[in-house]
């Protein structure tokens, strides 16, 4: 074999090994995620020595939810519309709604951190649900995220089928602004440090949770149950 052959062939096994080393130890860390994480590895079973949850705190009064209203797991999101890893994982909660829809409700409360816009977003939201439509409007937040003018979004609730000028007379009252400042307090008095920020029947879990890993936990938390 000639020798720019075999230096040919060097470099592909060089690279074989790399591209292997890279998903092996991918595969070790998500599996010493799962399985270091309290809340992975606990499963959400009992612990009679912890402090009552303060379940009113978690899931607020007037936010917005679906799924089963006797669920056996109550998943809360504390979120950003302005927020990448919220962003990541709003299809995956979807996946599970539909999955589990007569086993898991899923509460969206607002914490409006991360940029400038955030507020002007979570009010959006409010103000399509003023008219049943939160949730298309989440959808659409999160779809196109990076809008924030007000004929943007008066032209997103036009296509979800709202009344536009409705909807901005609401905007630009701020309407509900009392009610996302009870989010952001609750948020806080949690000590959540950013978005998303998320509770799984009560235990708290932070960040962007890969949706293999948020699937698995959803699993086990409901077979435990």
């Amino acid at each position: 074999m000639s020798k720019p052959w075999k230096k040919i062939l060097l470099i592909i096994s060089a690279l074989f090994l790399i591209i292997f080393s890279i998903l092996f130890f991918s595969f070790l860390n998500y599996r010493k995620q799962f399985k270091e994480n309290p809340l992975l590895l606990q499963t959400l079973e009992t612990d009679k020595d912890k402090k009552e949850i303060d379940f009113k705190l978690i899931e607020g009064e007037n936010a917005y939810w679906f799924g089963s209203a006797h669920p056996k797991l109550t998943i809360v999101e504390f979120g950003d519309f302005s927020c990448p890893s919220c962003k990541n994982s709003f299809s995956t909660l979807r996946e599970i709604s539909l999955k589990y829809k007569d086993k898991v409700k899923i509460i969206f409360r607002d914490f409006p951190v991360i940029s400038k816009d955030s507020m002007q977003l979570a009010l959006s939201a409010r103000c399509a649900g003023e008219q049943g439509l939160f949730w298309p409007m989440y959808d659409k937040l999160y779809l196109n995220q990076g809008i924030s003018t007000n004929k943007e979004l008066q032209n997103i609730m036009n296509q979800i089928g709202g009344n536009p000028d409705k909807f901005i007379k609401c905007l630009n009252s701020q309407k509900y602004l009392k009610d996302i400042q009870k989010d952001i307090s609750d948020a806080v008095k949690l000590k959540l440090k950013g978005t998303p920020g998320w509770f799984f029947n009560g235990n708290n879990i932070n960040g962007d949770i890969p949706r293999n890993i948020f699937i698995d936990l959803v699993e086990k938390i409901l077979s435990n149950n």
